[in-house]
């Protein structure tokens, strides 16, 4: 596994990246020029809850109409086998922002932990390099308040909880604690009763529940956020870092009366799912629309993804795809997964490489000539510029994943699975069988061995970093 720096070594060399002194070792000189103003944008769109066939491009049996990501699919990097962090949203987020495994800090699960001060996450990596970095929408990586009760966990109780956004490097916010309605995100579905999870902004206050600009459609409102955010950063010629994290479709599912009038023989459940995932699809059109009129498209990474597969009694997909969130099974963990680049992905392209949310931050500090210097802390993450390059279609290392008394490894072809701590374990093999529908374990004694020494040791590094090993 790969390693960056600590953060105190971090921290001492941050006047040199700033300064641009410190840009070899990236893994294509070409991606990196050493220009501030060539440094690319990064933004980070992850859906809540959002099934591998819960969008138009992957053509699956879902009547979910997707016309903006379908045309985003037929212009990126389209990953075959895009695996979330975890099996539920707070360890997926804190992957995707540290590349990391969030069983090193202590994110065991939803609404539990919290961002750790000692980890780096990539908005404070950015920072040093000139970065303008903005978060909008769903943080779940801890609470956003001490002063009053707030959504799953705020509030004068929850000192020990307390990590917002703006305490891990991000300089502009618009973010939740946890979930809200996707329909008039500030009240309970149908009243007028505030439904208890504020907006907060960065310097520690929240929105007006009452305000205009929170009525409606809360992918719109989010995205109001990310593209104010966007226009600032363009207009002051400065690369900009946006994680907007939609909360579509978690429950409250509720949809606006348009997008549920764009599925009118469908009973009211399915007008409400399939009717938010379409106005977050707006949203997105918007966003790649507002890019290419400020002139950025081209210079900006624009991923997008979900956190975990769809949840059980909702009218979610996994495209076939075995058991849903909170199961490591596939359909828990593999979801939608795209990256438009245009400077760079010159065309469509699918990959069947597996791939992780623990990708984001080495894959750009790769792309800007981050060099590790030393340090004790492990990434989890591998770096996808040789991917994007056309130079790599099998991963080096596996990916592994903890969740409760689950464990696996997924490696390029085989899946090694445990329900109970490693008490027992099934095999499968993901090329010929990606439905997970024949346990071959009892065939294969040599890779289950092999595989079982590779997971086992990656949970004891885990153990290790969760225990505060990789802090100095």
């Amino acid at each position: 596994m790969s390693q960056y720096c600590s953060r105190r070594n971090f921290l001492k060399l941050s006047g040199l990246f700033a300064a641009g002194l410190i840009v070899d070792g990236c893994s294509d000189p070409v991606l990196f020029s050493g220009k501030r103003q060539n440094r690319p944008n990064i933004i980070l769109c992850m859906c809540d809850d959002l099934g591998w066939g819960d969008v138009g491009y992957h053509g699956t049996s879902s009547p979910v109409k997707t016309p903006h990501l379908d045309a985003m699919a037929a212009n990126s990097l389209q990953f075959g086998r895009f695996y979330s962090g975890a099996p539920v949203c707070s360890p997926t987020r804190g992957s995707a922002i540290t590349g990391r495994h969030p069983y090193r800090y202590g994110v065991l699960f939803a609404n539990m932990g919290r961002m750790e001060p000692e980890e780096i996450t990539i908005a404070e990596a950015l920072k040093p390099l000139n970065y303008r970095t903005g978060h909008f929408g769903k943080w779940h990586l801890g609470t956003l308040t001490t002063e009053v009760k707030d959504s799953n966990r705020g509030g004068p109780k929850s000192t020990k909880e307390y990590s917002p956004p703006w305490k891990n490097g991000f300089d502009v916010c618009c973010s939740t604690e946890a979930k809200v309605p996707t329909w008039n995100p500030m009240r309970e579905p149908g009243t007028a009763t505030f439904y208890g999870t504020h907006y907060w902004k960065q310097d520690g206050s929240f929105v007006d529940p009452d305000s205009p600009e929170l009525k409606g459609d809360d992918s719109r409102v989010i995205m109001d956020n990310a593209i104010g955010f966007i226009r600032n950063a363009v207009k002051q010629q400065t690369p900009f870092l946006a994680v907007v994290w939609f909360h579509t479709p978690h429950k409250p599912i509720v949809a606006g009366p348009k997008y549920k009038a764009m599925y009118p023989d469908l009973p009211e459940e399915k007008q409400a799912y399939y009717g938010c995932i379409t106005a977050m699809d707006e949203q997105m059109g918007r966003l790649r629309k507002e890019l290419q009129r400020l002139g950025a498209a081209e210079n900006t990474l624009l991923w997008f993804t979900s956190d975990n597969g769809p949840e059980v009694g909702t009218p979610g997909t996994t495209g076939g795809f075995k058991a849903r969130k909170r199961s490591l099974y596939e359909g828990g963990v593999r979801v939608p997964g795209l990256l438009e680049w245009p400077g760079q992905i010159k065309s469509h392209q699918i990959t069947q490489m597996p791939c992780s949310t623990s990708d984001y931050f080495p894959t750009t500090m790769d792309i800007l000539g981050y060099r590790r210097t030393g340090g004790p802390e492990p990434i989890d993450g591998i770096s996808l510029v040789p991917l994007i390059n056309g130079k790599m279609d099998q991963r080096p290392a596996p990916i592994g994943f903890q969740s409760q008394r689950q464990r696996s490894l997924t490696d390029n072809r085989y899946k090694l699975y445990s329900a109970d701590k490693g008490k027992t374990y099934e095999l499968y093999d993901l090329i010929d069988d990606p439905y997970e529908t024949t346990d071959i374990a009892a065939a294969h004694p040599k890779i289950i061995a092999s595989t079982k020494k590779t997971l086992e040791e990656w949970i004891e590094s885990c153990s290790k970093s969760n225990h505060g090993e990789d802090y100095e």
